[in-house]
């Protein structure tokens, strides 16, 4: 715990969480924290459903009907964030197949030589130029 000079309480999760604040490290900037994972898109940041989590400090007199129907919109709630999350796990593998086959297929384009060994390779060559010299002539002919 931390508490700032104009009385600002400050809890931490664990001491690597701690020793990062007293250094000033920007959680924005650290990988490993919820806030670099949320505002560089990598979790739900902005979801309805979250909005059902926060805290309300406000008593509520004990009603037995009211708790049936808290307890349901509980589980519907937590259906639809799952979906949810679920979907957006899903685009992001998606999107990283999609990036990692353009990255491999850039990667055989340019190593190619590496694969195809010089002999074949020439004797695409060789098959290519005179291909070349068979179509000028024709045309030539023609």
């Amino acid at each position: 715990m931390f508490v700032r000079n104009d009385s600002k309480v400050f809890r931490f999760c664990r001491s690597k969480c701690h020793k990062s604040f007293k250094n000033k490290r920007n959680p924005r900037k650290v990988r490993w924290t919820k806030a670099y994972r949320k505002s560089h898109g990598k979790e739900l940041a902005k979801d309805s459903v979250y909005s059902f989590e926060k805290r309300r400090n406000v008593p509520v007199k004990y009603d037995r009907e009211l708790m049936m129907k808290t307890l349901k919109a509980m589980k519907t709630v937590d259906k639809i964030r799952s979906a949810r999350e679920q979907r957006f796990k899903q685009k992001r593998v998606e999107l990283a197949k999609i990036i990692q086959n353009k990255q491999a297929r850039a990667e055989l384009k340019r190593d190619l030589h590496l694969i195809i060994s010089p002999l074949v390779a020439k004797k695409q060559e060789l098959k290519e130029k005179v291909e070349v010299k068979e179509s000028k002539t024709s045309m030539e002919v023609e």
